[in-house]
């Protein structure tokens, strides 16, 4: 199909499949992502021969990247939840600042321990600890468990080495370094906005009659027989890979040619930094503590199941992505958007927001949206491809509704009604994607 007409047409039906499979038919979203790429593909009259191998380079292209760095996150965020170490994160800063702070205290743990897990297995390993809270102080779980999930969410989106997040940075040939630190400068104060300022507007504090029931069937710790570690070592397993990463992109001063500066590159890659950083945890949290390498090996292998999904999405959406710029899609786009007068960050977080909301998936919603705003970048060299990472992951925070798996975890844990949790739980994450892209905006007049 030629013209720019028809090839927008293609993409067209191509995203309007990829919603209907996943949302209508419950097709899994690789298969989803195949289906739309072979469209593409004969859809824009590439030849038969080019259609699979294009396919085949772009999932290769992007997993080249990303496969040992997603592998190793997961190990790191394994070892995060069974040596205890977010539950230690969670109850130092709990004593620290206080139960009358308990919202606060969640959207830090949130953040903090969420930057090496998944949001769903965050949530998960966090809700004990607010069920206790809860219990304890008798405050709304709503009150303690949306601002946790906020932050889960913001974090999920907006921060490598999180899948989605490392895959879009590749993508837009961003750099790391400047990725983590804008998605700090963005995500913190998105977090606190959605997260506990928010929840104080729309939700009481004290508990609803019916939660002491709840928490009776529900409210119960995790007994563990081994001490905890302690705040700091932790502290420091998490932060370790963001610190190697940002230094890298800090040193970018330093002469190319000299010592320190290879030292600090080699360093501050992704893939060193990550393997830094798991042998630094199996220490940390593992042999310190008495754990065998055997033992240590089972918690290696039981983080690896959990990622087939992802990895099979990411490699699709990478796939669907190549497709689109082989059969001439991208160009056609880019020449359509840049006649649209619209602020190419706007763009990009409008893209993912959109198609998180109609896919329920922030990951399939990253990597499609990346897809479309690529080619916009050859048009305006002066846009930091650090800033539109960021302006991507702003859109896939919001929309979090039925659609998305996050939206039911968040809804059973917490024992409420569908209603009161598309008000406070979605409606927060609306108005952190809203904030999320103000600050990228004010942040693009700032950096380069």
């Amino acid at each position: 199909m030629g013209g720019s007409a028809g090839l927008l047409l293609v993409l067209f039906v191509a995203i309007a499949l990829i919603v209907v499979l996943i949302v209508k038919v419950q097709v899994h979203a690789f298969l989803a992502l195949l289906a739309a790429s072979f469209v593409v593909g004969l859809g824009t009259g590439m030849p038969l021969s080019s259609i699979a191998s294009t396919f085949e380079k772009g999932v290769g292209g992007t997993l080249g990247f990303l496969a040992a760095i997603i592998g190793l996150g997961s190990i790191l965020g394994k070892m995060l939840e069974e040596s205890g170490g977010a539950e230690r994160v969670a109850q130092t800063l709990l004593a620290t600042l206080g139960e009358r702070r308990a919202t606060w205290v969640m959207m830090l743990v949130g953040f903090i321990a969420g930057i090496p897990v998944f949001f769903e297995v965050g949530f998960v390993l966090l809700i004990p600890l607010v069920y206790v809270v809860a219990r304890d102080t008798r405050i709304n779980l709503l009150y303690l468990g949306v601002p946790l999930a906020i932050s889960l969410m913001t974090v999920h989106c907006m921060l490598p080495p999180h899948p989605a997040a490392m895959a879009v940075t590749g993508m837009l040939g961003a750099d790391v370094g400047k990725v983590i630190l804008y998605g700090l400068i963005v995500g913190v104060p998105t977090a606190v906005i959605a997260g506990p300022v928010w929840i104080r507007l729309v939700c009481k504090r004290e508990a609803p009659p019916e939660q002491a029931a709840f928490l009776e069937a529900h409210g119960e710790l995790r007994n563990r027989r081994d001490a905890l570690p302690g705040f700091g070592i932790t502290l420091l397993t998490i932060a370790l890979p963001l610190l190697l990463m940002v230094v890298k992109t800090l040193s970018a001063g330093l002469p190319n040619a000299s010592v320190a500066a290879n030292v600090i590159a080699f360093l501050g890659d992704p893939l060193t930094a990550l393997v830094i950083a798991v042998a630094f945890a199996y220490w940390s949290l593992g042999m310190r503590r008495g754990a065998t390498m055997a033992e240590l090996l089972q918690s290696t292998q039981k983080s690896f199941p959990p990622l087939a999904s992802i990895l099979l999405i990411i490699g699709a959406g990478g796939a669907f992505n190549g497709m689109l710029i082989a059969s001439g899609i991208g160009d056609a786009l880019a020449s359509g958007l840049a006649h649209s007068h619209l602020n190419p960050i706007v763009l990009a977080w409008l893209i993912a927001a959109l198609m998180h909301f109609a896919v329920g998936s922030a990951t399939v919603a990253m990597m499609s949206a990346a897809g479309m705003v690529m080619p916009l970048l050859a048009g305006h060299p002066t846009l930091s491809p650090a800033i539109m990472v960021v302006a991507v992951g702003a859109g896939a925070i919001g929309g979090t509704h039925v659609t998305d798996s996050a939206f039911w975890v968040v809804k059973e844990y917490l024992g409420v009604s569908l209603s009161e949790a598309l008000k406070r739980f979605s409606g927060g994450t609306m108005l952190a994607s809203v904030i999320a892209l103000g600050l990228t905006l004010l942040l693009s007049h700032l950096v380069h």
